[in-house]
Order: structure tokens, then sequence, then C-alpha cells
């Protein structure tokens, strides 16, 4: 599996239904941040939306062309889902390198809407199949569950995941560890599986990487932390921050570890939502950042700027996107060259 930053041919979505249970009355402020994004990123790469029918499809243009997002690179495709977290049940593509030419394959990890929390999600489970018939590429099916939203790989043979996650006994409760390790070594072309602890208050799908740790590079990670030791959030991350200061790459050296600040509490109606800085998408040439009017969105966007300097990293509001509880990232799934 390719690191994020590595070319990508496209990035897919798969857009919201208004009859969905990702965003409970308030799915109208929802679709605008959907536009923006894709505004973004039409500038670098083509952008592949999957949508119920032909219906949703004409909606979704209008509201793009409304919202002044170019239509040219912007793919429509009739796989639907229940729920719009493309990270979790879409595609995980593969890369090797065979005889001077590259070749793409799909991983279609089994998906359960993380521990049976939000049924149905047959549709949702199948889109991988769809898009490995459409690329025409091989299909590699492990028979597990595993969502991409609880990997984080550097493309050089190491992956991060969490305790909280993977060995939550609403996944594969008939795994242990040394066996998930095995699997992911199998199918994601790893040799080196770290694992942290915890994942941040408010998060429903049991401790995402994605909302902790992320990579930047081959050697470098950023990892949120809390600075209020009130809040519930701060001893946890501290413990995870300890765990990375000590871990190594596939080659055996210490990785670099960057703190990205945490945008503090965010609520609405009373939840706290799992908002993070970590939630960035690395596309072609720019890095999406969820924004969440806190002054700690200016300090986050400067510390990834550093951490990607051959890239243009942009701040994107994603307060209304939070009450679903996940970001740019979760809603994103890259599709590499």
């Amino acid at each position: 599996m390719p690191a994020e930053w590595e070319t990508h041919v496209s990035t897919w979505f798969t857009w919201p239904r208004p009859e969905g249970i990702s965003f409970p009355d308030k799915y109208d402020t929802v679709p605008p941040v959907y536009a923006e994004l894709i505004r973004h990123l039409v500038r670098v790469e083509e952008v592949n939306i999957n949508v119920w029918n032909p219906e949703m499809e004409a909606w979704v243009k209008d509201l793009l062309r409304k919202e002044k997002t170019p239509l040219e690179r912007v793919h429509f495709h009739y796989f639907p889902a229940y729920e719009p977290w493309c990270r979790d049940h879409g595609p995980i593509f593969l890369v090797r390198e065979q005889n001077g030419q590259l070749e793409r394959a799909i991983v279609d990890w089994g998906y359960n809407a993380w521990g049976n929390k939000y049924p149905p999600f047959d549709l949702d489970d199948a889109v991988p199949q769809h898009v490995a018939k459409l690329r025409r590429l091989p299909l590699f099916s492990p028979g597990i569950v595993m969502e991409g939203g609880s990997i984080e790989v550097n493309g050089r043979g190491t992956v991060l995941t969490t305790d909280a996650c993977l060995l939550n006994p609403n996944r594969n409760p008939h795994l242990n560890k040394q066996q998930i390790e095995q699997y992911l070594k199998d199918y994601l072309g790893v040799t080196n599986v770290l694992w942290l602890g915890e994942g941040i208050v408010g998060d429903d799908t049991d401790g995402h990487i994605d909302d902790i740790t992320r990579f930047v590079n081959p050697t470098t990670v950023v990892a949120v932390v809390e600075e209020d030791p009130k809040d519930e959030n701060y001893e946890l991350l501290q413990e995870n921050l300890k765990r990375l200061r000590v871990m190594k790459d596939q080659d055996g050296k210490l990785l670099n570890v960057v703190e990205l600040p945490m945008p503090g509490l965010v609520e609405y109606d009373g939840q706290r939502l799992p908002a993070s800085y970590a939630n960035f998408y690395i596309a072609n040439q720019m890095v999406l950042v969820p924004t969440y009017r806190h002054a700690n969105d200016a300090k986050a966007l400067a510390i990834l700027q550093k951490c990607f300097p051959d890239r243009r990293v942009v701040g994107v509001d994603s307060t209304e996107l939070i009450w679903g509880l996940g970001s740019f990232h979760c809603i994103s799934q890259q599709e590499p060259a």
C-alpha cells in the first residue's frame, strides 16, 4: 500500500444521503463542505463520487455548479452506500512494480460499520468490488474486518494502528494480535506493525489512527497532543506519545515525532465530537486540513506546512462535517497512480 503522499490518479468519495444517519437534523450544512473540498481537489487531481442513482447525481452536479466547483474532472458512479465514510468502506489500492511495469490491485477488507454499530451496511461493504470491476483490477478479499481509517502506512514497510480498534472483539474476535499483524503484512505488503493505545474521546470507531497519529514522510509522524491537563484526551494522548517516542521504523530507526495541537473541546447538542487536526487528507501538491474555528487552527496549519514544504496546506472549516463524527480523511480515499 503506497503512502498517501505518493502520486494519485484520483480521490474517491461516497456522497452522503439526506436519509442517512450520519448527520442527524443537520444534513443541509454538510454538502457545501464536500463542494469546497472538491473545488480544491479538482485543481490537482480527478475526483470520483459514488452516488445512489441518477437523481442524486443530478442533485450533486447542481450543487457543485452553484458552489462554483468545475465538473470536468468529476466522475460519478452508481455504487450506492448507506453512509459516506469512504475511507472505511472504500477500496484500498496496492501497487507493485513487475518487469518495469506498475501494476495495481485492490484489497476488499470486510466492513461491519465499526462493530455492527450502524446496520445495514451491506451496500457499503460492496463498494471495493464495484471499483475493482470498473478499473479491471485484481481483488484480494482477506475475509476479516478492517477499516481504512484504522491503518496508517509510510509506504516503506511500516503500518501504525491502535489496540483499541483492531483488538476490539466487535471486529475479529477469533483473531489474536499476532494473527491480525500477519493479515496486515500479507495484504498491505508491510513488515513492521506499530501499535498505539486509545483513540480520542467521541470517536465512535473505537480509536482510529487517523485522528491521532499520521505519517508526513517515511520517517516522521505528527501526533496530536492536548495542552489542557484537565481535558479527558490529555492522558491518553500522552500515553500514545510515550509509545511513539520509542517506536522504530522498518529499518530499526526511531521515528521523528512532531507534536500537533488539538482544537480543544468541540461539542454539538451536548455531545463531544472527535475533532482533530490529524484528520487531514494529502492530495497531489496539496494537504486539506480540517479547522474548527479555534485559536489552534492557525498553529496546526503552520506546523503541517513545515511538514509538507512542497505542498500547499489549505485549511477548510470542518465544524459542520464533524457532527458526523469524522472529517476529511474519513470521507476520502486515494487512488494511487
